[in-house]
C-alpha cells in the first residue's frame, strides 16, 4: 500500500530547491577574480632549452653541450642520385672520399682515381682489443703509394683501442714514427671503436666511461698536433651523443659515421657540426673488389662579400 504525500511538504521541497540553486548562482557570480599565476599557472615546458632528435635508438630530448657548433646542413641540402648522396647547397664544396685498410686487399688506385675518388683515409695500424699490442697495417705502404702516384689525397687513421692517455699517446707516437715524415694531405685520426662482435664482453674497453674516452681521444689528438699535424676525431651517433664530451674536443675536426637508409635517411642526420661525413660501408668502387667505406668531405665557403654600399648621388 502506497503513503499519500501532502501537497504542503512537496511545496517546501520544491522552495528548499529553488533557494538552494539561488544560493549557488549568487556564489558563482560573487566569486572574486583572481589574478593570472593564482589559479591558472601557466604549463612549464619540461624540455626547455632542450632539442628533440633521433640518437639512433629513439627519438629523446637532448641538452645541448655548450661551445659545440651545431650542425647547418638542411635536409633539403641533399639529393640522392643514382644511390648516392650529393651536397646540392650553397655554403660548402665537396670532395668524395674512401677509406680503406687491409680489408680491402689489392687495390688500383689509377681506376679508384678515374671513378673521381679524390681522398683516401689509409689506415696505418691499430691496437688489438683484447691484449691491447700495437700493430702495423700490412697493406698501409702500398696504398700510401698507390694513393699519392695517382693524385688522390692522403691522411691515415689509427684503429684505437685505448683505455688510458697513455696508451693513447703510445698509439699516437706509434703512427708518427712510423709516418717518419711521410707527406699526408689531410689530418691524422683517432678511430676509437666500440667492440659489438661475439668478442664483446671479453673485449679489453667494454667498460671504458666517457670521460676516460675523451680523455684518450685528447691524448692522442695532441700529441700529433704538437708534431705538426692536424687531428680528427672519428665517431658514430651513438659515440658522438653519448660516448664522447664533445664540448672538450672542439679543437679537433669531426668525422660522422652514419649509413645511408633511403629514402628517409640521405643526410648527416647529426646535432653537431661535422667536417667529414662516412654515409656508406658496402660501397662499390672500381679498383677495390670489396665493399669499401665511402665518404664526403665538406669544406666551407668564403663567406659571401657584404653587399656593396649604395652609390652616391651625383654631383650638381
Amino acid at each position: 500500500m502506497k503513503t499519500a504525500v501532502r501537497p504542503q511538504t512537496g511545496l517546501l521541497v520544491l522552495l528548499l530547491l529553488i533557494l538552494l540553486v539561488g544560493v549557488a548562482l549568487v556564489l558563482l557570480v560573487a566569486r572574486p577574480t583572481l589574478s593570472f599565476g593564482q589559479d591558472e599557472v601557466p604549463e612549464v615546458d619540461p624540455h626547455a632549452g632542450q632539442v628533440y632528435l633521433y640518437d639512433g635508438f629513439d627519438w629523446v630530448w637532448m641538452t645541448p653541450l655548450e661551445g659545440v657548433p651545431v650542425n647547418d646542413f638542411a635536409k633539403d641540402e641533399f639529393q640522392l642520385i643514382n644511390g648516392s648522396p650529393v651536397y646540392v647547397g650553397g655554403k660548402y664544396d665537396t670532395l668524395v672520399g674512401i677509406d680503406v685498410s687491409e680489408h680491402q686487399h689489392e687495390i688500383d688506385w689509377a681506376k679508384v682515381k678515374q671513378s673521381g675518388v679524390d681522398f683516401a683515409y689509409i689506415r696505418l695500424g691499430r691496437r688489438g682489443y683484447t691484449e691491447g699490442g700495437l700493430f702495423m697495417d700490412p697493406w698501409f705502404e702500398k696504398n700510401y703509394a698507390g694513393a699519392g702516384e695517382n693524385a688522390i689525397l692522403r691522411g691515415v687513421y689509427f684503429y684505437s683501442q685505448a683505455i688510458t692517455e697513455e696508451e693513447a699517446r703510445e698509439e699516437a707516437e706509434f703512427v708518427l714514427s712510423r709516418l717518419d715524415g711521410k707527406e699526408i694531405d689531410l689530418p691524422i685520426v683517432y678511430d676509437w671503436e666500440k667492440i659489438s662482435n661475439e668478442d664483446a664482453d671479453i673485449a679489453r674497453t667494454k667498460d671504458l666511461d666517457m670521460e676516460a674516452r675523451t680523455d684518450c681521444a685528447i691524448a692522442f689528438c695532441e700529441t700529433v698536433k704538437n708534431a705538426g699535424y692536424e687531428a680528427t676525431i672519428y665517431f658514430n651517433r651513438n659515440l658522438g651523443y653519448y660516448g664522447y664530451d664533445l664540448s672538450r674536443l672542439t679543437d679537433y675536426n669531426f668525422w660522422f659515421a652514419l649509413f645511408l637508409n633511403p629514402p628517409d635517411l640521405f643526410w648527416p642526420s647529426f646535432y653537431y657540426k661535422l667536417d667529414l661525413w662516412q654515409f656508406s660501408d658496402v660501397g662499390q668502387v672500381p679498383g677495390i673488389e670489396y665493399e669499401t667505406d665511402l665518404n664526403m668531405m665538406f669544406i666551407p665557403l668564403p663567406q659571401a662579400e657584404a653587399e656593396p654600399e649604395a652609390e652616391a648621388s651625383p654631383t650638381p
